[in-house]
Formats: C-alpha cells, sequence, structure tokens
C-alpha cells in the first residue's frame, strides 16, 4: 500500500470528514496546495449507472467558461478544401491522407483530434494508435464535423470531453490551481450541470452518487452532491 509524505499527510488534516459545499471545496483545494508546479484541479464523479448496457453510457462535452489554462494542441485531417478553415482557426497541424500515415508512423504530440466525415475512412485505421489515448475523433463529441473552425475554435477555448468509465465514474479536468477561486467555481458548475442533463432516462435511482475535488497531488475533498444536482436542475 502506498504511503503519503509529510505535506499530503498534513493537507489531509485540514479535511472535514464531511460533505462541502462547491463554493466552499474549491477555496480549500487551492489552500491545501503544496506541490511546486500549478497543479490541476479534477473531479471524480459517480453516478448511478451500470455502463456495461449501453442504454446508461453518460458521455458528452462542455466548454468551460475559464477554459483549462493551457491550450491543447489540435489536429485536423480534412479533405483539401476544408484545411484553410482549420488552420485559420488556430489548428497546430493540418493534413489529409500523409497527416493519418504520420499518425500511424507513431507521432503523437498533441492532444485533440478532429475529422471531417469524408476522412474517417483513412481515420478509422488509426484506432490502435488514438483508441488508448481517447483520442478517436467522434461524431457525439463534435470532433467528427465538416465544421473543423467551429472544433477547433471550441476546443482552443477550454471544451473539455467528459465519459463515464466501467466503473462508472466520470474523471474530468475543471482548471489550475492559480485560477482565480470563482472560474474554478463556475468550471466546475458547469461540468456538473453538463453531466446531469447527460443523464440516461434508462438510469433509475440517485444519478450523482459522490463528487471529490482535488488537485494533483492534494488529498480529495467531497462534494455535497445533493445541492449540485438540486442547482442543476433549476
Amino acid at each position: 500500500m502506498a504511503t503519503h509524505g509529510k505535506k499530503y499527510s498534513a493537507a489531509k488534516q485540514q479535511v472535514e470528514d464531511r460533505p462541502y459545499a462547491l463554493d466552499e471545496a474549491l477555496p480549500l483545494v487551492q489552500k491545501l496546495k503544496f506541490a511546486k508546479f500549478d497543479e490541476t484541479v479534477a473531479l471524480s464523479i459517480r453516478l448511478g449507472v451500470d455502463p456495461k448496457h449501453a442504454d446508461q453510457m453518460v458521455r458528452g462535452t462542455v466548454v468551460l467558461p475559464h477554459g483549462l489554462g493551457k491550450s491543447k494542441r489540435v489536429v485536423v485531417i480534412a479533405s483539401p478544401d476544408k484545411q484553410k478553415d482549420a488552420l485559420e482557426a488556430g489548428a497546430d497541424v493540418v493534413g489529409g491522407d500523409e497527416l493519418v500515415d504520420r499518425i500511424a508512423g507513431g507521432w503523437v504530440d498533441f492532444e485533440a483530434v478532429v475529422a471531417t466525415p469524408d476522412m474517417m475512412r483513412a481515420v478509422g485505421k488509426l484506432g490502435k494508435v488514438l483508441g488508448p489515448r481517447g483520442l478517436m475523433p467522434n461524431p457525439k463529441t463534435g470532433t467528427v464535423t465538416p465544421n473543423v473552425a467551429q472544433a477547433v475554435t471550441e476546443i482552443k477555448a477550454g471544451k473539455v470531453e467528459f465519459r463515464v468509465d466501467k466503473t462508472g465514474i466520470v474523471h474530468a479536468p475543471v482548471g489550475k490551481v492559480s485560477f482565480p477561486a470563482q472560474n474554478l467555481i463556475e468550471n466546475a458548475s458547469a461540468l456538473l450541470d453538463s453531466i446531469v442533463r447527460a443523464k440516461p432516462s434508462a438510469a433509475k435511482g440517485k444519478f450523482l452518487k459522490s463528487i471529490t475535488v482535488s488537485s494533483t497531488m492534494g488529498p480529495g475533498v467531497r462534494i455535497d452532491e445533493t445541492g449540485v444536482e438540486a442547482a442543476a436542475k433549476r
């Protein structure tokens, strides 16, 4: 069993054994910071779904109002008539079949991939490279689209994709420890609202089972999920 250092233990002692309101939990996470780098703040949300059933899958995207503090490197695989649009929107690397070959050869220096529908036959060959990294373009998340400019703009602005894992948990970032506390609160609220709206009709009973927020190195802080769900339904 892993043991934590003195700084982590000291930080954990400042967290009371109770659920916190969202606007109370995020400033606390910032106060507990002890790492020397600007840590990412992320939420872990346990949902009342069984992801083994297709009709209980929860996934979607949300553009966080204050972004993530770091612009993602975006690759666009597009037909020639769309490549100029992608570049003008700020895509980092744009190409067609030659870019597919480059990625198939092992180049993965990017954090997001957008493709036009007509290129998906070629992009399909990249499943083994992009799939395990969660980077495979998908129409449901807006990354397979003829409107590549809009897709690039949203990703650069802080679009976050969320997806429930096989244990029923969604993990997603909401910013950096250095953000103003209010920006973190608004980002977290936007993410949680989107997840509540994505509740499948087949999911019965309590949907938000537990919510924890933490920084990369810090201890988890429990959030009062009942208050979050009530706010999201307003």
